[in-house]
């Protein structure tokens, strides 16, 4: 499972038809699910991306994790995040988790989320997205539960 974790003045996800959902302070994580992704995979990635310490403390440090900070996350499907472009000039997906397994662990991985206390606005699986982002720092992260060492 991968991630991008964008520290955030604010962030928005909308779609054709939908109403637009948007949080203050805090992550925009956008997820990946690779084809051997597993619940074990999404449940080490969530608690790394609530516990990961990129917010600043009173002495300017990066101490705090949105945890301490009470901030909010919103989180979108990429699986292009998976996106192999090694050869030629069109990226292969086929390290993508089909959409079906795919939907289950990106719950899983906003479930461990929100069981931590968090607030969680979530993207529209399997759809054309406008995002939103006001990087702050800026701050950007690529996590990967398959690079542990």
């Amino acid at each position: 499972m991968r991630a991008v974790v964008q520290r955030v003045s604010a962030g928005a996800v909308s779609a054709p038809g939908e109403q637009k959902r948007a949080i203050g302070p805090g992550l925009v994580v956008l997820l990946g699910v690779g084809s051997r992704d597993d619940e074990a995979d999404a449940a080490y990635l969530a608690d790394k991306v609530a516990n990961l310490r990129i917010f600043e403390d009173n002495n300017g440090k990066m101490n705090l994790s949105v945890l301490d900070t009470g901030g909010q996350v919103l989180v979108v499907s990429q699986f292009t995040l998976y996106g192999d472009c090694r050869r030629g000039r069109r990226p292969s997906f086929g390290d993508a988790a089909p959409p079906d397994r795919a939907v289950r662990l990106y719950e899983v991985f906003i479930d461990k989320i929100r069981s931590l206390g968090l607030q969680v606005v979530t993207g529209f699986f399997q759809s054309h997205m406008s995002v939103e982002i006001i990087n702050d720092g800026p701050v950007t992260i690529l996590l990967d539960s398959k690079k542990l060492f």
